[in-house]
């Protein structure tokens, strides 16, 4: 995949890793186009990198998925669309009854999951009308193994990951050229998990990965900790639930 002279729509662009990959494509000659809720994220990043198109959209809404698809269309259309927008809630205990769990399901997978295939309908056949073109989808290395404290999220990204590789076979069967590729991140330090402790992979490190993969062609990219967890799943599957899972972590629940 070539990055130089492409135009690239970030979701979740405002902050974080979405920013970062704006900044790296950037150097790579791209044309960025950022998205985010906050409007103020929005303008640091527009300071920050004059050459961004930054547009307040929420990945959430259909409504907004609209106006954005028609404010790209405007300006040109797109080569690349980067689902990288997602969200995650406090951890809850799946034994306790609450409505708060549920509502936080319902967000988690309205963002992380249904709003990527809305946007990748809109988007579609601009994506499939250009000569060479890509999707990207943001999983997560929770969807290899699942998080106790992070269990609707991880069935978020695990959905996502399953309707990912689904898309990709389709698009091949029909003979689309689009490629999709997944992202699996580890645990990345941005504001999401800015309260954790663990060790976590710096955005810029995440962001090389992820254009060396698209450079090489490869659909799956596994970036850190991903690969790791990836390989004890198919070996040692008690291992890497429990790497997933330390015990410290778990106590969350009881608290």
């Amino acid at each position: 995949m070539n990055i130089k002279g492409k135009t690239i729509l970030i979701t979740g662009g405002g902050s974080g890793i979405g920013l970062e990959a704006a900044k790296q494509f950037l150097e790579l000659g791209a044309k960025v186009i950022v998205t985010g809720r906050n409007q103020q994220k929005l303008d640091l990043a527009k300071n920050a990198y004059p050459t961004l198109v930054c547009i307040k959209s929420d990945a959430g809404s259909g409504e907004d998925a609209l106006a954005l698809f028609k404010k790209v269309s405007e300006l040109g259309g797109i080569d690349i669309l980067y689902n990288n927008a997602g969200v995650g809630v406090a951890p809850k205990n799946l034994g306790i009854s609450s409505d708060d769990h549920f509502k936080g399901a319902e967000y988690e997978m309205q963002v992380n999951y249904l709003g990527v295939i809305r946007l990748n309908n809109l988007f579609m056949e601009m994506l499939r009308s250009r000569n060479e073109s890509a999707i990207i989808m943001t999983t997560s290395i929770l969807s290899i193994v699942p998080s106790l404290i992070e269990a609707t999220y991880s069935a978020s990204k695990t959905a996502l990951a399953f309707y990912t590789r689904s898309l990709r076979a389709h698009l091949n069967i029909i003979g689309a050229k689009v490629k999709v590729f997944e992202l699996l991140p580890p645990l990345v330090d941005t504001e999401m998990v800015a309260d954790r402790d663990d060790k976590k992979m710096s955005t810029g490190q995440l962001v090389a990965g992820l254009i060396k993969g698209l450079q090489q062609d490869q659909y799956t990219i596994r970036v850190g900790d991903s690969k790791i967890i990836f390989m004890f799943n198919r070996i040692l599957p008690n291992l890497a639930f429990s790497l997933i899972n330390p015990k410290k972590l778990n106590s969350l629940l009881k608290s």
